[in-house]
């Protein structure tokens, strides 16, 4: 007998069988108990988290012999032909490889049939999000009037594709991301069935490798069986995905929280020896840290963990402000792996820059006055070597007012060698335009977030060497203490003299650079659509080829995609 893979072998069969989605069973339940059934369901969710499943045994329960209710007996011939795919009353069609109007007629024509065997015909449209405009615009008037014996079940992973006509029509449930405990439940009762042994953190590796999805999940259950010869194994999970054990998770966080770079470099060693994946690695970083912030700021929050003694010692030690910035790092990391020279050298670069930053918290503007680590403190000869001294921090509240305000002309750097040379009179400080703000914007090279603060800032004032802006109140987010120190820092440079930046919440409602700005992109794009749309021989491709012009496709010449 040929082997059937854990996935389709322990699919459900009942709706008591499913793992989560309880939401959705329970509205499902009622509609079949009470026979209040709607005509058309939308399933929305990631894979594998039972949208088709779902869809299936509601249309077992629909038709079972025994009569409709969300209990089918799963042993008349309805059932059993329901649960082997050979139901003549359920069509199921995959809409990424049937997406052409041709495919939803056929559909359309037969639907006035009454089923074969059934009570009901029901069709089950997988990823519905596939089908072409004419194919929805075929598929709609059906949806809108159905004859009484037919139910459209759809399901798809991107509901935002669809329709909102087709949406309006169909009753709509979104299916969660399983838990990992949940996952791990699943799989423990699984092997368990299957008398399989296993290691139980293999089983929490697993349980995370999953990423939501039980299909996936017991795909790669499937797969670690097979790479442990029959048995599961921690250290044989973790070889196949990549990732390393807790406890050297543990060891790295030791290493930074100790501010040890030496041990950091030496526990990264260690684990490039093991040949994971770095990105998986930073994951777990990730993740362990967000379990050492819970520690931190929930009252009482207990987890059983294989760790857990090392985060809860972690968690007593390590600024929560320094948490949250190793964690952006790790998520920042994983991303940039692909940019770094290799992964292993952007993994370390990763763990350097958190190393860099300990102390400094959620603003490295802002850091504390702690010690720094022996191996970065700066060493003189014949001298005891010193603490670096923090910059003061940036204090927007207790801006100064300086006695009189000489007129500033921001002078810009002509050539090498050359004299600087003053920069147009439209830069004066005494800022009369959105336009002379602008100058000062790239006089002083501001980009980055210290651009957008900038861009999306108006200035109210400029007095006593006080530059004052104003922020939109959905704005001040923008505002921190270290992207106005930047600001500050940056215009004084490039005006020849220190001045000081204070925001304040807009009153009124001005056009800033950044308004100016998304304005003049819209307006292009807007051009850009009109000269294709005016094209003659895209016209030509529409009316001979029954062509469509897709409008975000379309970016003005210059503009990158």
């Amino acid at each position: 007998m040929s082997y059937q893979v854990l996935a389709r072998k322990w699919r459900p069969k009942q709706f008591d069988e499913l793992v989560g989605q309880e939401h959705v069973v329970k509205a499902l339940a009622h509609a079949l108990d009470s026979e209040r059934v709607h005509h058309a369901y939308l399933f929305t969710g990631t894979r594998g988290v039972g949208k088709t499943t779902i869809a299936r045994i509601f249309a077992k329960s629909l038709n079972c012999e025994r009569g409709m209710s969300a209990h089918p007996c799963g042993e008349c011939a309805i059932c059993t032909a329901v649960d082997a795919g050979r139901f003549v009353d359920l069509i199921e069609i995959d809409a990424a490889s049937n997406t052409g109007v041709d495919d939803v007629r056929e559909v359309i024509e037969n639907a006035q049939y009454a089923p074969a065997r059934g009570r009901y015909k029901v069709y089950l449209v997988d990823e519905v999000h596939m089908l072409s405009k004419n194919a929805f615009n075929a598929l709609l008037k059906t949806l809108e009037e159905p004859p009484g014996h037919v139910k459209f079940l759809l399901a798809t992973t991107d509901p935002q594709k669809l329709p909102v006509t087709v949406l309006s029509r169909c009753l709509k449930f979104g299916l969660k991301r399983l838990l990992p405990e949940q996952i791990a439940g699943q799989m423990r009762m699984i092997l368990g069935r299957e008398g399989i042994g296993f290691d139980e953190a293999a089983i929490i590796e697993l349980a995370r490798g999953a990423d939501g999805s039980l299909r996936d999940g017991l795909s790669l259950l499937d797969q670690a069986i097979a790479h442990g010869g029959g048995t599961l194994r921690a250290e044989d999970v973790r070889a196949m995905l990549g990732t390393i054990a807790d406890n050297d998770v543990g060891t790295l966080l030791r290493s930074l929280a100790d501010g040890d770079g030496k041990a950091l470099l030496a526990e990264a060693d260690r684990i490039a020896g093991l040949s994971p994946d770095f990105a998986m690695v930073l994951e777990q970083l990730a993740g362990a840290l967000h379990r050492i912030q819970l520690r931190q700021l929930v009252a009482g929050f207990e987890a059983d963990e294989p760790e857990r003694e090392v985060l809860a010692a972690l968690a007593g030690e390590v600024d929560p402000e320094d948490v949250q910035v190793w964690y952006q790092f790790a998520l920042n990391g994983r991303r940039d792996l692909p940019l770094a020279p290799d992964a292993r050298t952007g993994f370390e670069m990763t763990l350097l820059r958190m190393l860099a930053f300990r102390g400094h918290g959620v603003d490295a503007g802002r850091a504390k006055e702690r010690p720094v680590p022996p191996q970065h403190a700066p060493v003189r000869t014949g001298a005891p070597r010193a603490a670096a001294a923090a910059p003061p921090p940036y204090d927007s509240s207790r801006c100064e007012r300086h006695a009189a305000a000489e007129p500033v002309t921001p002078r810009v750097a002509d050539a090498p060698g050359k004299p600087a040379v003053a920069a147009p009179a439209a830069t004066s400080p005494r800022i009369d335009s959105v336009a002379d703000w602008e100058a000062w914007i790239e006089l002083a090279g501001l980009g980055g977030p210290a651009g957008q603060l900038a861009r999306n800032a108006l200035p109210k004032s400029f007095e006593h060497g006080v530059l004052t802006l104003e922020l939109k109140p959905e704005h001040m987010i923008l505002c921190s203490d270290a992207l106005c120190g930047q600001l500050q820092d940056r215009l004084g440079k490039a005006v020849g003299r220190s001045l000081r930046v204070r925001v304040v919440p807009a009153t009124t409602v001005a056009e800033t650079p950044a308004a100016r700005a998304a304005a003049a992109r819209s307006e292009q794009q807007a051009a850009a659509e009109r000269a294709l749309a005016d094209d003659p021989i895209v016209q030509d491709f529409q009316r001979e080829l029954g062509a469509e012009i897709i409008p975000e496709s379309i970016r003005p010449v210059g503009r990158q995609a």
